[in-house]
């Protein structure tokens, strides 16, 4: 075990700072993942075979104890640093994403950007601020896909990225559809945010319920899991149109595309568009 900085025994000594700390746990890692928790941390990164956190006025003497009563054989290693408001800078991770035509921004970097190609999405509970990249698939595919004046359900909507998207893309209206009720303030934050109220309705409930509701559609995005969107797609074939059967499907990985090529067969539908990131796989079909 080892304190950087010449730490002593004193508790008196090493209390009232901030301390960054790396841990390399030895054959206890989860309890010692836990005690550093336990004894304030808010958060704990695994980089490699370390663990890292930073404490706000801890005592070394405690952390050590903690961590050497979950792990007798771990290495600890602690410095002094600078008092941060980590309220503020867990922001500096957050990027704005540059999608053909949009950009997906925090509300911090929205002045960069024209207000027509801003989606202003702020992070919270909700899913859906263009760091994924199934997100991602979606906006890059709608382009090619949305027509002017289409009428949109987003079902699995999460923070209703891709329904402001599918506006500011020239879309009549979006439908966001969102069985969480936890992401429903979110998303209509984020609806009033980018000033698109009268155009995006934000719905809770089941997409296999809701969606024969608010039909006919033009277009149906779902960034969801492929399970579940094998089991959507007679609903959103039934819900379509007469312009045609159009959706844009995520959330599927690339091991998948071939299972989901022959149901999507199955099920009358053909490819138009792919696009792939990662281990992610998103798809713009229309019916045959």
């Amino acid at each position: 075990m080892t304190a950087a900085g010449g730490e002593g025994t004193s508790a008196h000594a090493a209390s009232e700072r901030w301390l960054a700390v790396r841990v390399r746990p030895g054959s206890h890692r989860e309890a010692v993942v836990a005690a550093l928790f336990s004894v304030g941390a808010q958060g704990v990164q695994e980089l490699d075979d370390q663990l890292v956190t930073v404490l706000a006025d801890a005592s070394v003497v405690d952390l050590m104890c903690a961590v050497l009563a979950a792990s007798p054989d771990a290495q600890v290693e602690t410095e002094p640093t600078p008092r941060v408001d980590w309220s503020e800078r867990w922001k500096t991770a957050v990027h704005a994403q540059e999608l053909g035509p949009l950009a997906i921004a925090p509300p911090w970097l929205a002045h960069k950007y024209d207000v027509e190609r801003a989606v202003i999405i702020d992070p919270g509970m909700a899913f859906g601020t263009g760091d994924h990249p199934t997100t991602r698939g979606v906006v890059r595919l709608l382009p090619h896909v949305l027509r002017k004046g289409d009428r949109v359900a987003d079902i699995g909507a999460g923070s209703a990225v891709l329904s402001i998207a599918a506006v500011k893309l020239g879309a009549a209206h979006a439908f966001a559809i969102e069985l969480d009720g936890d992401a429903i303030g979110n998303a209509e934050e984020n609806v009033a945010r980018n000033g698109v109220v009268e155009r995006v309705t934000v719905i809770e409930g089941d997409a296999s319920v809701l969606l024969p509701l608010v039909a006919p559609v033009d277009l149906v995005l779902a960034n969801i899991i492929s399970s579940v969107l094998i089991a959507l797609l007679p609903t959103i074939a039934s819900s379509s149109s007469p312009r045609g059967r159009r959706a844009i499907l995520s959330g599927i990985l690339r091991d998948e595309r071939a299972e989901m090529l022959t149901v999507l067969d199955a099920h009358g539908w053909r490819v138009e568009r792919e696009d792939h990131e990662d281990v992610w796989w998103s798809v713009a079909i229309a019916a045959r």
